[in-house]
């Protein structure tokens, strides 16, 4: 890595050169039935220069030859994509505790038996296709520059995820279990899946209109994608956010609070640097309902001629950073998920979203299937609904918030919560 540095200096660039690798044992098992056991090991190189104001890049999986990489990176540089920031100067970090040793431990025979040992239990409280993915992962990455930075990241994490299918559909009620080592399935995780798996089986008929929508954890994504892309400097930059110039105005409900949290370290995949060698930081995207910041990589701020908030990362090691918030938490409320479910008169759970890209997502808008669809009446699960659509915009669901799951579960969207939404419109043939 060194000598990409000093290739690329003597070719009169400033650079940064990142390096990452990650070693992952996967076990699959399809209808409660061992289906695969994989093992994939990933490494590469991305080098990111910047000479006469603009700024190059290039990355390689295989590393034979660095002349090449500092000239491929180099014939980039024709695109004219500006480079007017600077690489940054980043040390005396926060030590985060990011790596558990016992993640080596952890071998394909146990996530052999704990898939197993969770199908056997669910099983025994309802017949279903269970599909389970569990994986151990170990990474590394390091990221230097022309301007003295060397910084260094190891992590492990644990990942299960149990999805339970809907007889004749791709249909699924899932969750995941996380941690930055081996976690095993309790009581309330399998209770979850297997008691509202069970309740929801039936299909029944609903009425379209407005509703209750009650998004689980793994299904608020759909709202938290419309919000990240409004306060994400680009669309500001771009003058598509429907939050710039409300910087400390209500637009939310006031018991709705997202933050930044790449410190927690609790979970997996907390940060003390971005992929820009930035320093990571907390802080609130809304605040009781007030919008309190944007964020920002280096490029964008720059442009808005302000700091990188430390939210510039990578899709991987063949994309460039770009300004991403991939620690989000959502506050947690005061209601256990049964008193949400008790308090439904009439309603439908998300439990999984189609087509979740479509609509204005810059605007906000959002128009999806709901798969399944799980119906409530007075207060208690009764089935679930076929061709269900959810549609609404985020500036108006969230200020129709009526509660928060006093519990926050990691998955796609984030660290989140259930929340339950009023007046919601739901479409059902």
């Amino acid at each position: 890595m060194e000598e990409l540095l000093q290739i690329a200096q003597r070719k009169g660039c400033k650079a940064e050169v990142f390096f990452s690798e990650g070693h992952s044992d996967i076990v699959s098992f399809e209808d409660s039935k061992l289906k695969n056991i994989d093992s994939k090991i990933l490494s590469g190189v991305g080098l990111r220069i910047i000479k006469d104001n603009k700024q190059g890049f290039a990355y390689t999986r295989n590393l034979l030859d660095k002349e090449e990489l500092v000239n491929n990176a180099l014939e980039s540089l024709k695109g004219g994509v500006d480079g007017l920031f600077d690489f940054p100067l980043t040390c005396n970090l926060k030590v985060l505790d990011t790596y558990s040793p016992e993640i080596e431990q952890i071998s394909n025979n146990l996530l052999v038996e704990e898939c197993k040992r969770i199908c056997d239990i669910i099983l025994q409280k309802v017949t279903c296709q269970i599909n389970i993915t569990a994986q151990k992962t170990i990474s590394s990455l390091r990221l230097i520059n022309t301007h003295g930075t060397d910084l260094f990241l190891q992590s492990s994490s644990y990942a299960l995820s149990t999805e339970m299918l809907y007889p004749y559909t791709s249909a699924s009620l899932y969750r995941v279990i996380t941690g930055k080592s081996f976690k095993k399935a309790d009581d309330e995780y399998i209770d979850f899946l297997s008691n509202n798996y069970k309740l929801s089986l039936n299909e029944v008929k609903a009425r379209s209109g407005k509703m209750k929508v009650l998004f689980l954890p793994e299904t608020l994504y759909v709202l938290l994608w419309r919000l990240q892309t409004a306060a994400s400097s680009s669309s500001l930059y771009q003058n598509i956010s429907p939050l710039a110039g409300k910087i400390g105005e209500k637009v939310f409900d006031e018991k709705f609070s997202v933050f930044n949290d790449p410190l927690n370290d609790s979970l997996p995949g907390a940060r003390a640097f971005d992929d820009e060698g930035v320093q990571c930081r907390q802080f609130p995207i809304v605040e009781e309902g007030i919008f309190k910041n944007f964020y920002y990589d280096l490029y964008f701020a720059e442009k808005l001629k302000t700091d990188s908030t430390g939210n510039g990362f990578r899709g991987g090691i063949s994309s460039k950073p770009a300004p991403s918030l991939k620690h989000i938490y959502v506050k947690p409320g005061d209601k256990t998920f049964s008193e949400i479910i008790a308090s439904i008169d009439e309603g439908i759970i998300v439990g999984g979203a189609l087509g979740a890209h479509s609509g204005n997502i810059p605007n906000g808008d959002f128009s999806i299937g709901i798969s399944p669809a799980i119906y409530i009446k007075d207060g208690i699960i009764i089935g679930n609904v076929k061709d269900a659509m959810a549609a609404g915009n985020i500036y108006e669901t969230l200020n129709n918030i009526i509660a928060i799951e006093n519990k926050t579960y990691l998955s796609h969207g984030g660290n989140c919560p259930s929340i339950l939404f009023n007046d919601i419109n739901v479409i059902i043939k």
